[in-house]
Protein backbone atom coordinates (compact mmCIF):
# COMPACT_ATOMS: atom_id res chain seq x y z
CA UNK A 1 0.00 0.00 0.00
CA UNK A 2 0.91 3.34 -1.04
CA UNK A 3 0.90 6.90 1.33
CA UNK A 4 2.25 9.72 1.40
CA UNK A 5 5.11 10.86 3.54
CA UNK A 6 4.06 13.47 6.03
CA UNK A 7 7.21 15.27 5.77
CA UNK A 8 8.00 15.39 2.29
CA UNK A 9 4.79 14.61 0.21
CA UNK A 10 6.58 11.63 -1.69
CA UNK A 11 4.63 8.01 -2.22
CA UNK A 12 5.76 5.21 0.41
CA UNK A 13 5.31 2.29 0.55
CA UNK A 14 3.72 0.89 3.95
CA UNK A 15 5.31 -2.17 4.54
CA UNK A 16 7.56 -3.74 7.19
CA UNK A 17 10.70 -3.64 4.68
CA UNK A 18 9.85 0.55 5.19
CA UNK A 19 11.53 0.96 8.81
CA UNK A 20 10.96 4.44 8.59
CA UNK A 21 6.89 4.29 7.76
CA UNK A 22 4.83 6.77 7.10
CA UNK A 23 7.48 8.23 6.55
CA UNK A 24 9.75 7.55 2.92
CA UNK A 25 13.24 7.88 4.60
CA UNK A 26 15.25 8.48 7.21
CA UNK A 27 15.70 11.90 6.41
CA UNK A 28 12.18 12.89 6.61
CA UNK A 29 11.32 11.10 9.92
CA UNK A 30 14.15 13.10 11.42
CA UNK A 31 13.03 16.19 9.76
CA UNK A 32 9.92 15.30 11.26
CA UNK A 33 11.38 14.81 14.92
CA UNK A 34 13.52 18.18 14.68
CA UNK A 35 10.27 19.89 14.14
CA UNK A 36 8.42 18.42 16.92
CA UNK A 37 11.84 19.17 19.11
CA UNK A 38 11.97 22.56 18.01
CA UNK A 39 8.29 22.58 19.20
CA UNK A 40 6.94 24.09 15.49
CA UNK A 41 4.49 21.74 16.15
CA UNK A 42 2.21 20.45 18.76
CA UNK A 43 -0.48 18.85 20.06
CA UNK A 44 -3.32 21.28 21.55
CA UNK A 45 -3.81 21.21 25.07
CA UNK A 46 -7.82 21.56 24.74
CA UNK A 47 -7.89 18.70 22.27
CA UNK A 48 -10.34 15.91 23.61
CA UNK A 49 -8.72 12.29 24.78
CA UNK A 50 -9.18 9.72 22.04
CA UNK A 51 -10.77 6.74 23.30
CA UNK A 52 -8.69 3.77 23.84
CA UNK A 53 -9.80 1.61 21.10
CA UNK A 54 -8.21 4.74 18.62
CA UNK A 55 -5.54 4.40 20.20
CA UNK A 56 -4.71 0.64 19.98
CA UNK A 57 -5.52 0.87 16.41
CA UNK A 58 -3.08 3.54 15.66
CA UNK A 59 -0.51 2.29 17.57
CA UNK A 60 -0.72 -1.72 15.56
CA UNK A 61 -1.21 0.27 12.49
CA UNK A 62 -4.42 -0.86 11.84
CA UNK A 63 -7.93 1.16 11.08
CA UNK A 64 -11.17 -0.29 12.33
CA UNK A 65 -11.23 -2.01 9.13
CA UNK A 66 -8.53 -4.09 9.61
CA UNK A 67 -6.44 -1.83 6.90
CA UNK A 68 -3.31 0.13 7.49
CA UNK A 69 -4.13 3.29 9.25
CA UNK A 70 -3.44 6.11 7.77
CA UNK A 71 -3.81 9.95 9.11
CA UNK A 72 -6.21 11.94 7.08
CA UNK A 73 -4.20 14.93 5.06
CA UNK A 74 -3.61 17.91 7.68
CA UNK A 75 -4.18 15.94 11.08
CA UNK A 76 -0.90 14.95 11.40
CA UNK A 77 1.38 18.57 12.14
CA UNK A 78 0.20 21.51 12.84
CA UNK A 79 2.72 23.21 9.75
CA UNK A 80 0.97 21.76 6.88
CA UNK A 81 3.53 19.44 6.00
CA UNK A 82 2.36 16.74 4.23
CA UNK A 83 -1.38 18.46 2.67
Amino acid sequence: MKVKCPTCGRESEWSPENKSRPFCSSRCKLIDLGAWLDERMSICEDAPSPDMGTVNRIMTGESSEGEPFVFPAGEHSSDGHGQ
